[in-house]
């Protein structure tokens, strides 16, 4: 993400487990690229439970906002320094386990580049997908597009053998009345 000095950054990130308030999300930034020896430093956190946010020693408190809606947990950065560059990670510990989330790069410029630069993968894990909730699927197991994708290509592979199967009787056929012609 590039952002304009004194602009306003927002990143979120999404929880499969937003409606247990009694995780708390914080928010950190690593100022270098994601590597094996990081330094996070604490910008905030959010308690959903108690609707409290704690603020770290950077960016100034007036310049950070930290919430959620339904789904994600937001943090707004205000009036941005290039200062503020770096890789925002959002991090939630609960019960039983530390979970972090994917990072996203913050770049802070005054003027945007006009050429395109080469992007670089910032994930610091592998997303998993997630399995299927049985209370939130409804309905059959597959939908009815890959059924049916997989129904034609059935029919097409029997319509295939038959066609194959017919032909290999006519050769059959064929080759009994040749050699018919020569036993005579």
């Amino acid at each position: 993400m590039t952002v304009l000095t004194n602009q306003t950054a927002t990143m979120s990130c999404e929880s499969k487990t937003l409606n247990n308030k009694n995780n708390i999300i914080y928010w950190l930034r690593d100022r270098q690229s994601p590597t094996k020896d990081k330094h996070y430093e604490f910008l905030a956190s959010w308690n959903p439970s108690k609707r409290i946010t704690m603020y770290g020693e950077e960016p100034k408190k007036e310049n950070i906002m930290v919430f959620s809606d339904l789904t994600r947990y937001i943090l707004n950065l205000t009036d941005v320094k290039p200062e503020d560059s770096g890789f925002y990670v959002c991090m939630m510990i609960g019960t039983p386990r530390i979970i972090f989330g994917r990072a996203t790069e913050l770049r802070v410029v005054d003027v945007l580049s006009t050429t395109p630069q080469t992007t670089k993968k910032t994930s610091l894990r592998k997303k998993q997908c997630p399995f299927p909730s049985p209370k939130t699927q409804k309905g059959l197991m597959c939908s009815l597009v890959p059924l049916s994708l997989l129904l034609a290509g059935i029919l097409v592979l029997l319509v295939s053998l038959s066609v194959a199967v017919h032909f290999l009787c006519l050769r059959r056929k064929a080759r009994i009345r040749f050699m018919k012609q020569f036993h005579k």
